[in-house]
């Protein structure tokens, strides 16, 4: 029997815990491997709940026809059909736990093992929020961790999608890096083609 999925609250203040983003990212990943009956966490996981989660994440695939082959892939996976992983785990290493408490899971709710890949790609967000002197990763950030390895089950998620990895991860860091504009702005970037 699976443990009771938390109930849904305020989340915690900025300065309790995990930007707002990756907690709901972390919470929905786990929940989503925990319905699928997997027995970690894995890249995979992650990436679907990235994507459903956040907008400035979705606009880093540069079209809503990519968002949809992405999420076709993933939504296939979730209800057992197209890429099948169930049963094994990702990467070669035991199942860890989360890298760091402030990536969004307190000690007594850390029921979910993450994969090697998966918390080396949470670990990396927190890395590259840090060196920008932020407390909290963007979503982008743990896109560019997810797309880092090219291995990973979200690597071949996006791969079979029909997206170059390192590409979308260096998209990523260059939304992250780019100043703000107003609202509705375009964003000029270089051109890269997945």
């Amino acid at each position: 029997m699976h443990p009771p999925v938390p109930s849904r609250s305020t989340p915690p203040p900025a300065s309790a815990g995990p930007a707002p983003l990756l907690a709901t990212v972390v919470g929905a990943a786990r929940r989503r491997a925990r319905r699928d009956g997997d027995r970690q966490v894995d890249t995979a996981h992650l990436l679907h709940a990235l994507v459903e989660s956040d907008p400035e994440t979705r606009a880093a695939f540069d079209g809503e026809q990519r968002v949809t082959r992405v999420l076709g892939y993933l939504v296939q996976r979730s209800i057992g059909y197209g890429l099948r992983w169930q049963r094994s785990a990702e990467g070669d290493g035991a199942p860890s736990p989360l890298p760091a408490a402030r990536a969004g899971e307190g000690t007594g709710r850390r029921t979910a093992r993450w994969s090697p890949a998966a918390a080396a790609a949470l670990e990396e967000a927190l890395r590259r929020a840090a060196a920008r002197g932020e407390e909290h990763p963007r979503g982008l950030d743990l896109l560019a961790g997810l797309a880092a390895d090219p291995t990973s089950r979200a690597g071949e998620v996006l791969r079979h999608a029909g997206i170059d990895p390192p590409v979308l991860g260096a998209r990523a860091l260059a939304l992250v890096a780019a100043p703000a504009l107003p609202e509705g702005a375009p964003r000029s970037l270089p051109d890269a083609r997945f």
